[in-house]
């Protein structure tokens, strides 16, 4: 599928684009990666990290913002595939510079979707997040703009055949930013009392590798539309605390503005076009220009009526020896 083809990923220097760099030469051929982002010390560091393990002759690093429409006009130029993994992520500075956010979220969604379709790439993939869904930030909020213009971007896509889809998912464990860097640097620094914002706190737990599985899996199947979900456990905030220092002190901060105590992937009003999969779910979009049959992916089944995909309410979840040796796989 990714043999002989140039992909493009976005914020390709964060851990997602790091892992994606490591799982396709490990899986594929391709012909040329291009990690686009703005910030060249990062490119360097990057660079520098998989000199010696992956075909760095086959990787370009390409200096450039998605606000910036010019720039990723030259960008896509003979691009056949783009993983869209650029934004403002951080809670608080979306709610602090909220228009920043929106320059990057939203406007610089419109500008991939722009230059895909004029340039002629095959899919764009979006990266979503579950703060998306039935968003009370600011980052959410403009997420949930995002997934939508992809989403309604196929109908654009005409004779080019330009296809959009996004995949959905939560906290990536050990990711920059997340709560397992926080704790570890805490541990390190000879910590007994850890921060908690509230111990009935669940959330998502995903690995790199999965998430990186996912966008393979919706680069291959997706015919458009589609919005993927994994399968995959939740955990609760004080079980992880306890696994990563098992006789820690919690101490609870309380939820900080904009954060929610459950996340929820699927809502009950999705479930009415949610199909579920062997080891994920697909939202498919409820259009009039939507074709349905000629769209949908075979081997999933209708999920009940009032479904939802919350982390408190979930089938699978972790314990604390769970998540003990999840964690000593994470680097």
């Amino acid at each position: 599928m990714l043999n002989n083809k140039t992909i493009l990923i976005t914020g390709g220097t964060g851990s997602f684009g790091k892992k994606f760099l490591e799982m396709i030469f490990a899986n594929y051929n391709p012909k040329k990666v291009i990690v686009y982002s703005r910030d060249e010390f990062k490119q360097s560091v990057m660079k520098n990290e998989y000199m010696n393990t992956v075909d760095m002759s086959k990787v370009r690093f390409f200096i450039g913002d998605v606000r910036d429409k010019e720039r990723l006009y030259r960008a896509f130029d003979g691009v056949d595939y783009v993983i869209h993994a650029a934004a403002m992520k951080q809670v608080p500075t979306c709610e602090y510079n909220p228009f920043e956010a929106i320059k990057t979220n939203i406007n610089g969604a419109q500008n991939i979707i722009d230059a895909a379709l004029d340039r002629g790439v095959k899919k764009v993939v979006a990266l979503s997040t579950d703060k998306a869904v039935n968003p009370i930030n600011l980052y959410g909020g403009t997420k949930l703009v995002s997934d939508k213009l992809f989403i309604a971007a196929n109908a654009y896509g005409g004779d080019k055949g330009t296809t959009f889809s996004v995949v959905r998912y939560g906290n990536v464990a050990g990711s920059r930013g997340s709560v397992i860097p926080l704790f570890k640097n805490l541990i390190k620094k000879g910590n007994e009392e850890l921060p908690i914002t509230d111990s009935r706190m669940t959330r998502f737990w995903i690995t790199l590798e999965e998430g990186v599985e996912l966008v393979f899996k919706a680069l291959k199947e997706s015919k458009g539309g589609e919005t993927y979900i994994s399968k995959i456990p939740s955990f609760r905030i004080d079980d992880l605390a306890y696994a990563m220092l098992p006789n820690a002190k919690l101490r609870e901060i309380g939820i900080r503005e904009g954060e929610k105590l459950h996340e929820v992937m699927i809502t009950k009003d999705d479930s009415r076009s949610t199909y579920e999969y062997e080891k994920h779910f697909i939202i498919y979009p409820h259009f009039e220009w939507w074709n349905f049959e000629k769209h949908f992916t075979s081997g999933g089944k209708l999920v009940e009526d009032g479904f939802e995909y919350n982390s408190g309410t979930n089938r699978e979840w972790l314990s604390k020896e769970d998540l003990e040796r999840s964690l000593a796989s994470i680097r």
